[in-house]
């Protein structure tokens, strides 16, 4: 995978601490390239710096140099929202101090990190000038979080920095799930219905659709690409059905007439609902929809930011099916990229797309951010087949979340 691999494939290893530590040094000292400004003077980094690189052996990696959690007066208060912001993507947190301060700051930024699940590394930097405090040390091993010493400057420690990443890694990014090799199996086929319509990148196709083809070649298993209209005569023309159909979700209920009842359907958003987050709690959050009402608030968000166009799934389609099946208008709310209301009190339901464009971590914190706010989470796919009719049909490659689904529905009154 290149430095051209797409960010959602990425291990994020964000880099924290107060500001002129050195985060910017030994950023550039890690890449062998100057990716941030360096300069004496504290708050010399204004926003996150992000930079994709091939760590080998480990692979695609995006390293995100953040504005020191010190900064002071209005803007610095943006720039720390910002940092606190790159939490929620961080799959491998590195925190820099200066080797002879070790206080509040760096402690909380650690509890920060712990109580997310975030695998960390304390990095003791500018050591040419001082050298941490026994007591700091032994503390940080008794937390069982692995320390380095570094001088950004000379060099020094560099390379034992980059074996603590290898290291670090969490097991999750080196033993990557399979998007859906797992659901059709060696030497099996998946039909992929991809529809070509004005939101299809001219020359391409979109990134879910590329993944899956991948992700299905790596497996072993065999790929078939058709539009929609050719759906049935592919299909005819098989001689075994595939193990597995899959469809762009706005194609939902002509592949769903098309395809036989015995052979497994599903979409490529709720795939990736599993793939980059959790399908089960998504899932039960899908069967709020029953309880909306005209006039409720539900915020849809979507994690790339491209620009609009006609008929686009999260601005016209999902709210047309939405107020359809509610039998009156909601009134909706869009976000794109990483921003996300804080407060999400005012809403009933919250729609997410596949999130192919981000790693699993900050997918998930989205939906633990959800969880810890009471408000419920969907997911575009699901949203939609729930909307039309073919919910528990979308959910049969995954029966486990089918399961979760019908235990849900039985225990509502009656």
């Amino acid at each position: 995978m290149n430095a051209k691999a797409p960010r959602g494939f990425r291990l994020h290893i964000g880099i924290f601490g107060r500001r002129n530590v050195g985060k910017s040094s030994l950023l550039n000292a890690i890449t062998r390239q100057h990716v941030s400004i360096v300069s004496e003077f504290a708050g010399t980094t204004t926003d996150p710096v992000e930079k994709p690189m091939e760590f080998l052996p480990l692979g695609p990696v995006l390293f995100i140099d953040t504005a020191g959690v010190d900064d002071v007066g209005a803007l610095g208060e943006m720039r720390v929202s910002k940092t606190k912001q790159v939490f929620d993507r961080t799959d491998l947190g590195v925190l820099v101090t200066d080797a002879g301060e070790w206080g509040e700051y760096e402690k909380q930024l650690l509890t920060e990190l712990q109580q997310r699940n975030i695998p960390s590394i304390v990095v003791f930097n500018k050591t040419d000038v001082a050298e941490p405090q026994q007591g700091t040390l032994d503390e940080i091993t008794e937390k069982k979080i692995r320390y380095v010493k570094t001088s950004a400057v000379g060099g020094a420690g560099v390379s034992d920095l980059r074996q603590a990443i290898l290291d670090s890694a969490p097991d999750d990014f080196v033993n990557t799930p399979s998007i859906l090799g797992d659901l059709v199996g060696a030497g099996e086929m998946a039909v992929l219905v991809v529809p070509i319509d004005k939101e299809a990148p001219k020359g391409r196709l979109i990134l879910p659709q590329v993944q899956s083809i991948r992700d299905l070649l790596d497996s072993d298993a065999y790929c078939m690409v058709v539009k929609e209209r050719e759906l049935r005569d592919a299909l005819e023309r098989l001689k075994r059905p595939p193990k597995l159909v899959v469809t762009d979700s706005q194609a939902f209920l002509k592949v769903a007439g098309d395809t036989p009842r015995e052979v497994p359907m599903t979409s490529f958003s709720i795939l990736f609902a599993r793939f980059k987050g959790d399908l089960t709690s998504q899932v039960l959050g899908t069967m709020t929809v029953d309880d909306l009402k005209p006039g409720d608030r539900v915020l849809i968000a979507e994690s790339c930011s491209h620009h609009p166009i006609t008929d686009d799934i999260g601005r016209v389609k999902i709210p047309r099916w939405l107020t359809q099946y509610v039998g009156g208008a909601i009134e909706f709310t869009h976000v794109q990229g990483h921003d996300f209301p804080e407060d999400l009190s005012p809403y009933k339901l919250i729609i997410h797309c596949g999130g192919c464009m981000w790693n699993r971590r900050e997918m998930l914190s989205r939906i633990l951010h959800c969880r810890q706010a009471g408000k419920p989470i969907t997911n575009y796919g699901l949203v939609i087949a729930y909307s039309l009719g073919i919910f528990e049909r979308a959910l049969e490659p995954f029966p486990a979340a089918l399961d979760s689904f019908r235990e849900a529905k039985s225990n509502l009154p009656s």
